[in-house]
C-alpha cells in the first residue's frame, strides 16, 4: 500500500476524532487529533511526487469537513444539554446586621466632647 494512501487514512481517522472532540468541547483531544492529522496530511503529500493528488485532497477535505461538522455538532450539543435548575442555598447561621457604633467628636467651644453616631 503506498505511503500517500496510508497518510490519507491516518488523516481521515484523526479528522473523525477531531469531530467527536470538537462536538464534546474537548480542546486537548481536538488539538492532539489535528496535530496527528498534520502528520497524515504530510504523508499523503508524498503521493504527489508520482502525480497522485487524490490522497492529499481527501486528507485536506476530511479536516475541513471535520471542523465544520464539529462546530455544528457542538452548537447542537450545547443547545440540547440538560442544565440543572438553580438551587437556593439556605443558611443555617443567623444573619447579622452591622450596628453603627457611636464615635467621639471633639469640638471647640461650650460642648467640648459630643458623641455622634456614624451614618
Amino acid at each position: 500500500m503506498p505511503i500517500g494512501i496510508v497518510g490519507a487514512v491516518i488523516a481521515v481517522l484523526c479528522a473523525l476524532v477531531a469531530v467527536v472532540a470538537l462536538a464534546r468541547g474537548s480542546a486537548g483531544v481536538g488539538g492532539g487529533a489535528v496535530a496527528v492529522w498534520i502528520v497524515g496530511a504530510l504523508l499523503s503529500l508524498a503521493s504527489g511526487f508520482s502525480g497522485e493528488w487524490i490522497p492529499a485532497l481527501v486528507a485536506a477535505g476530511a479536516l475541513v469537513v471535520a471542523l465544520v461538522l464539529g462546530g455544528l455538532l457542538r452548537g447542537m450539543v450545547s443547545a440540547f444539554a440538560v442544565r440543572p435548575k438553580p438551587v437556593r442555598a439556605v443558611s443555617a447561621e443567623p444573619t447579622t446586621v452591622a450596628v453603627a457604633q457611636p464615635r467621639l467628636v471633639e469640638r471647640f467651644g461650650a460642648d467640648a466632647r459630643v458623641e455622634t453616631s456614624r451614618a
